[in-house]
């Protein structure tokens, strides 16, 4: 009976949002719990120290809103907004205020959302966290408008916006009036870009329809915890229209990364931290030294009398630093984000968030890979349109949250092949020339390897360009230019000797 009073004082201190974010001893329904995922019969402690991850199998249970605030949040510091709201039944649908009442009951929610202020390890910020337990996070209309005075005042009072989705989509009882929250919530999001404000989406299990269509997408930054199940219309649903069997993992987080949609597949442990990361990089008022320390450079290469064509083979060693190695080094707090958000995430090209003397930048490069495997993995270094297009969606991020971009090029040249031509590979390359040519925020170039034709290009425009001593940037191959002139690719020595490509003489052509 002690057991059983304390939980329902905690549990009710938990509805209010007053209780406090360390911790709980608390006593759990039962002392063992069934995983969903592998069957297995668990303690229930050693879920709850797992972070409510699965012991054996590593699946995750699904996290009440509040458990998931108290989680993440600096103790004390939960401020809980619009808790209460008047019950509506938009089209007056037989039943709904009974199956609302009902819902309120079984959970201790008023509505399937809970918004309000946190302090996540010193940094305040806005959060709003779906709970499947109220009919199944369905958006209906408190629940859109909940999100969207959380957004509004996240962004009158200059604080980034963290939201945990979950969601079976719109909720029917509501008709067309849950629909229209699709379009609230996504247009209150832009009042938040407009006062400068980071949005970081969290996609949890399951986040379908309606909300996947609308304010969960439009992250900044979308992060997912692993094998969720995100898409729009069901895998059942789909499977039955099509006729046919789903690939493997379908709409699961890491088929989203896969193909471009999320930019990290966190695991729960790390959430907090990265989050963090995010938030502090997103809102950091850098400060600049007065008087910079800027090396002379010199004025002719050190290698301008070695044959052309010994600085192509240089520019091409297997064991050349590549981009991951230079970023490891200048940024060693750097998170990848991945993905065009169109297609797929090409891993020919790497770009994230990194800070530099405390500056946040963001960074991006072009990766050969390392032994044969990587490289065929990364097309040897060669991009597809949606590298491209990844590297364009970075610049836009940058542009927004005011961050200098660096850019390390090295590639043979854009990838040649029928996918690149099916998905626009030209107006991939012209689409982020016009970006970068354009960017409103400092961009610098390095050349770090070989820069081959429009593929380093899309990539070079900066407004500063620097090139490696050995590296080499030309209109294509040495290989492919005497080909084209001369009929005989054999001539490529001499070639490269008349392309003027090496250090030396891009410095001398200014």
């Amino acid at each position: 009976m002690l057991k059983y009073s304390f939980r329902k004082t905690y549990l009710r201190a938990e509805v209010t949002g007053l209780a406090d974010s360390s911790p709980k001893p608390e006593v759990p329904d039962g002392m063992w719990i069934k995983c969903g995922k592998c069957g297995a019969i668990v303690y229930s402690g050693d879920v709850r120290q797992n972070l409510y991850v699965c012991p054996k199998c590593g699946g995750y249970f699904r996290i009440h809103a509040y458990r998931r605030i108290h989680m993440l949040a600096d103790r004390g510091s939960f401020r809980e907004w619009n808790r209460v709201m008047p019950v509506i039944n938009p089209i007056a649908f037989p039943g709904y205020e009974e199956k609302l009442s009902e819902a309120k009951e079984r959970t201790g929610l008023d509505e399937a959302i809970v918004t309000g202020q946190i302090s996540l390890q010193g940094n305040a910020c806005a959060i709003a966290v779906c709970d499947a337990r109220f009919m199944m996070s369905s958006m209906g209309h408190n629940f859109g408008e909940k999100l969207t005075l959380a957004i509004e005042k996240a962004a009158e009072d200059k604080m980034p916006l963290v939201v945990f989705a979950c969601s079976g989509g719109a909720r029917m009882q509501e008709g067309l009036v849950s629909l229209t929250q699709m379009t609230k919530t996504s247009a209150a999001l832009r009042k938040l870009r407009e006062a400068g404000q980071v949005f970081i989406s969290v996609l949890t299990d399951p986040t379908m329809g309606g909300v996947t269509a609308s304010f969960a997408m439009l992250g900044d930054v979308i992060l997912a915890e692993p094998r969720a199940l995100i898409g729009f219309a069901g895998p059942r649903v789909i499977a039955q229209t099509i006729g046919e069997r789903l690939p493997k993992e379908f709409q699961r987080a890491e088929f989203l990364s896969e193909h471009g949609f999320v930019d990290a597949v966190v695991e729960r442990k790390d959430l907090k931290e990265i989050l963090s990361f995010l938030i502090r990089t997103h809102k950091s008022n850098p400060v600049y030294p007065e008087k910079p320390y800027i090396p002379e450079l010199p004025k002719k290469a050190r290698s301008a009398d070695r044959p052309a064509w010994d600085t192509v083979l240089l520019s091409r060693k297997s064991d050349r630093p590549g981009a991951m190695d230079y970023i490891n080094r200048l940024f060693p707090d750097f998170m990848e984000l991945r993905g065009d958000r169109h297609y797929a995430d090409d891993e020919a090209i790497v770009g994230g968030i990194a800070l530099f003397h405390g500056i946040p930048v963001t960074v991006i490069g072009e990766r050969k890979g390392g032994n044969l495997k990587e490289r065929k993995r990364r097309n040897f270094g060669m991009p597809m349109p949606e590298g491209y297009r990844k590297a364009v969606r970075l610049l836009r991020q940058a542009e927004a949250f005011k961050r200098p971009v660096i850019c390390f090029v090295d590639t043979p040249g854009a990838y040649c092949g029928v996918e690149a031509e099916e998905r626009g590979q030209g107006a991939a390359i012209a689409e982020c020339l016009r970006a970068f040519s354009g960017a409103e925020v400092p961009a610098l170039s390095i050349l770090i390897g070989e820069g081959g034709s429009g593929g380093a290009l899309a990539l070079a425009t900066a407004d500063e360009g620097w090139v490696m001593e050995n590296a080499i940037y030309s209109i294509l191959s040495p290989e492919g230019f005497a080909s084209i002139l001369y009929k005989d690719a054999g001539r490529c020595k001499e070639a490269a000797g008349l392309m003027r490509i090496t250090a030396s003489d891009l410095l001398s052509l200014g």
